[in-house]
């Protein structure tokens, strides 16, 4: 993996993570004063669209590495860092998925378990993708 691809994909997992973790709690756990607020804390619109400007440039930053890096080590059977690896490759998609249907379903009885599903996905990718590090760098 080039220097380029690696932190093309920190930044943009950073970014995507940040301001997903921040929406999250900004609409689901933050509570207004006024009665009548249309949202429940001032940041959430602009956590919300920062999230879905950074998330098209993450899934470019995975592309990117699955060329160098995942599709390799899937092929060759490398035993390190392989199951934080797998949780990653396998909460990717659904988390993709689940991001772009959340902002075109137009049901409302199937957004908040698309919402529930993925930040799920969201942060087991999350938790992969800082173990993976982990364990990559204990190795040294």
């Amino acid at each position: 993996m080039t220097r380029f691809e690696r932190w093309s994909l920190w930044a943009t997992t950073l970014a995507v993570s940040m301001t997903g973790l921040g929406f999250t709690w900004a609409k689901y756990f933050a509570e207004s004063d006024d009665p009548w607020a249309v949202v429940n804390h001032p940041l959430e619109p602009w956590l919300l669209k920062l999230h879905v400007i950074s998330a098209p440039l993450f899934v470019f930053a995975v592309g990117l590495v699955t060329m160098r890096h995942i599709l390799p080590h899937l092929m060759s059977g490398t035993p390190e860092g392989r199951r934080t690896g797998l949780v990653m490759v396998w909460t990717t998609v659904p988390m993709v998925a689940t991001g772009y249907l959340l902002q075109v379903i137009a049901v409302p009885d199937w957004l908040l378990p698309l919402a529930i599903g993925h930040i799920v996905v969201g942060i087991l990718f999350l938790v992969g993708f800082l173990l993976h590090r982990v364990r990559r760098a204990n190795r040294y």
